[in-house]
């Protein structure tokens, strides 16, 4: 399949309300957002061909992830535009070096869809592009200067936003740098526009193994046969392809549809790897559920679920002090405006009950 293929399918992503499916009756919260002098500003709409087609009128959970509404105006207290606190941990622009280990490249600030509960619509907003030659020049001495440096996440945006070519470029930089380094491709693309799978790219990713895909999958009404084929198209191309998905109130938070979604990726052989607590990004409150009914759904799913179809439930600690396993143990103290949770560093951090 040749790339014009997907590119003609992005050329027809719906970015604008007059373009959504006749069935899609607009909600007045939805209407609202469209109309409303505050939506200045905000994460624009963007919806592609392959996720509009399964979008029925009554299809809440794609719906919700996808489609605007009026509570994105509020943003309460706690909630940050850079929640995970990237750009403390930015030794140039696009590079974000927190752990020793592995260092995260944001290659394009494009994505072939908005998701509502975006962490990173700072970035997402069409402002940056991809990164220029200057920009991965300067990487690839940051990383043959680092030698701790063994991964490389690639992200964005969504790092298969950008062509073949491009994509070419960004690994053999790192690899010159880096001979022995260990890539992950972060992307939705697989899902919302599996076109975007062809043979020139398995072939590419291929080449340039170790890598991983990584994946967001968040609710089982992604996995239609259009992705499903993409998905095999990748494992059988032997690449490795692991999923994170996020938790999200009024989508997936249930565990008989989260039961259903990882044993699909399994059988479609993609290791569920995190579950994740919502970031707090502003106006995401809508999606984020309250810790301990999230905990409660993750010990159903243990019930459920054998150790190959479950992932590790985890929170990005606000402000930047990384990822903590969220098991009741990491609780170690609340009051009546949240909870205290022990980081890896062994300090102590707030997470606001919702």
């Amino acid at each position: 399949m040749a790339e014009s293929s997907w590119r003609s399918d992005l050329a027809r992503t719906i970015t604008d309300v007059s373009g959504l499916p006749d069935c899609l009756d607009l909600t007045d919260d939805e209407r609202r957002f469209f109309t409303a002098p505050e939506t200045h500003g905000r994460l624009s709409l963007k919806v592609p061909p392959a996720v509009a087609r399964r979008m029925a009128d009554t299809d809440t959970p794609l719906r919700r992830q996808f489609i605007p509404t009026a509570a994105e105006f509020e943003t309460l207290p706690y909630e940050l535009a850079d929640p995970l606190g990237e750009e403390h941990h930015s030794p140039l622009p696009r590079l974000i070096h927190r752990h020793p280990d592995r260092a995260l490249l944001l290659v394009t600030d494009q994505c072939a869809v908005h998701c509502r509960y975006c962490f990173r619509s700072r970035f997402t907003d069409g402002s940056h592009g991809a990164i220029s030659t200057e920009e991965l020049s300067a990487v690839e001495s940051y990383l043959a200067a680092h030698s701790g440096v063994r991964e490389l996440i690639l992200s964005g945006g969504d790092a298969l936003m950008l062509g073949d070519g491009a994509l070419a470029d960004i690994l053999d930089a790192a690899r010159r740098a880096r001979p022995g380094i260990v890539f992950r491709v972060a992307t939705r693309m697989p899902v919302v526009m599996p076109l975007r799978v062809t043979t020139e790219l398995t072939r590419l990713l291929r080449a340039h193994a170790p890598l991983w895909v990584v994946l967001q999958v968040n609710h089982p009404n992604e996995l239609d046969a259009e992705a499903s084929h993409a998905l095999g198209a990748l494992a059988d191309a032997g690449l490795p392809v692991i999923n994170q998905t996020v938790l999200l109130a009024g989508v997936n938070d249930d565990a008989e549809v989260l039961e259903e979604l990882f044993t699909a990726l399994v059988r479609l052989r993609v290791k569920p790897y995190y579950l994740f607590q919502g970031d707090l990004a502003p106006g995401t409150a809508h999606f984020r559920v309250n810790l301990e009914r999230a905990l409660g759904i993750v010990a159903e799913l243990r019930r459920r679920l054998s150790g190959l179809a479950m992932p590790v439930f985890a929170v990005d600690i606000p402000g930047g002090a990384g990822k903590v396993p969220l098991e009741p143990s990491a609780l170690v103290g609340e009051d009546e405006n949240g909870y205290q949770l022990r980081a890896d560093n062994g300090e102590m951090y707030h997470y606001p009950r919702e």
